[in-house]
């Protein structure tokens, strides 16, 4: 008796007497239900699709891994690699860097950072910086302000231009929406609009210290150099914007929806930057 499959060459009772097994252990191996191990694999596999696709395609090993672990789930990382290998899930890649809005502006302001990104406390130490935003219209120009300590986007603007106004909105927004410390210091590049006068005197009036990197090192400014690659990479490269509230409406959702709020952050121990906040928020009031 032969198969009714045409890819299969031969029948089960041919195959089974060169292969020197019995008819009858080829049928109960074939219906032996999974080992622990397959179905454990297989339940693996249903929670990494889940974790990769409620980051829109976003994440990769390690942060799949560490959503895992937040769900419960213990898998070790080279284990999470190799199902999403099998599983045929890789997550969005960068696009190449194109060119810099910065135009250099000599000034006395000292880098108070020296590329260390990191703070005890919100409000203590902030970075700001400014992208833009191809859209049907023109150009959509971002600014924004990021918490050094729990990394998150507590202040932003945009319009169709890039100066003072738009970073001033920014900053403004940051300190309406978090407690800064007196004599927090701003960091951002050396471009002309940072080191305006008139920037001056707005970081002045909310008592915060004006640090900058070094022009054209993009290195001296990476927390927010950082942030954009991440947004431009799981969002604004995979989307066309027809229009500038479109573009706008769509930012503002990956800010305050995703980044600040389930996105893991590596830098925090893989936690969203506004469960950090909530964290210190906790130990101020037990203190």
């Amino acid at each position: 008796m032969r198969l009714d499959n045409a890819e299969c060459a031969y029948s089960v009772e041919f195959m089974c007497r060169k292969l020197g097994v019995s008819k009858s252990g080829y049928y109960d191996w074939r219906n032996r239900p999974d080992s622990a191990t397959a179905q454990r694999r297989e339940e693996l596999r249903l929670l990494i699709k889940k974790a990769f696709d409620m980051s829109d395609g976003t994440y990769g090993y390690r942060r799949v891994h560490a959503q895992l672990l937040r769900w419960g789930v213990a898998a070790g990382p080279e284990l999470v690699r190799q199902l999403m290998r099998e599983l045929g899930l890789v997550p969005c890649q960068p696009r190449p860097k194109q060119w810099s809005l910065t135009q250099a502006a000599p000034g006395p302001v000292p880098d108070l950072v020296g590329r260390d990104f990191t703070a005890e406390a919100p409000g203590e130490k902030l970075v700001g910086d400014i992208t833009y935003i191809p859209t049907g219209e023109g150009w959509l120009y971002l600014a924004t302000v990021i918490d050094c300590c729990t990394k998150e986007v507590i202040g932003y603007a945009m319009d169709d231009h890039y100066q003072t106004p738009l970073i001033s909105r920014a900053i403004r927004k940051a300190a309406r929406n978090r407690k800064l410390s007196k004599g927090a210091i701003f960091h951002s590049d050396r471009g002309s609009n940072y080191m305006s006068a008139e920037y001056a005197k707005v970081l002045e009036g909310l008592r915060l210290r004006r640090s900058a990197g070094r022009t054209g090192i993009c290195f001296d400014n990476a927390m927010a150099e950082s942030f954009f690659g991440a947004l431009k990479n799981e969002r604004v490269s995979r989307v066309t914007y027809l229009t500038r509230e479109a573009a706008r409406h769509d930012i503002t959702r990956y800010i305050e929806f995703w980044y600040n709020r389930k996105r893991l952050h590596s830098a925090v121990g893989y936690r969203p930057p506004r469960e950090v906040h909530a964290e210190h928020v906790k130990l101020r009031i037990v203190a």
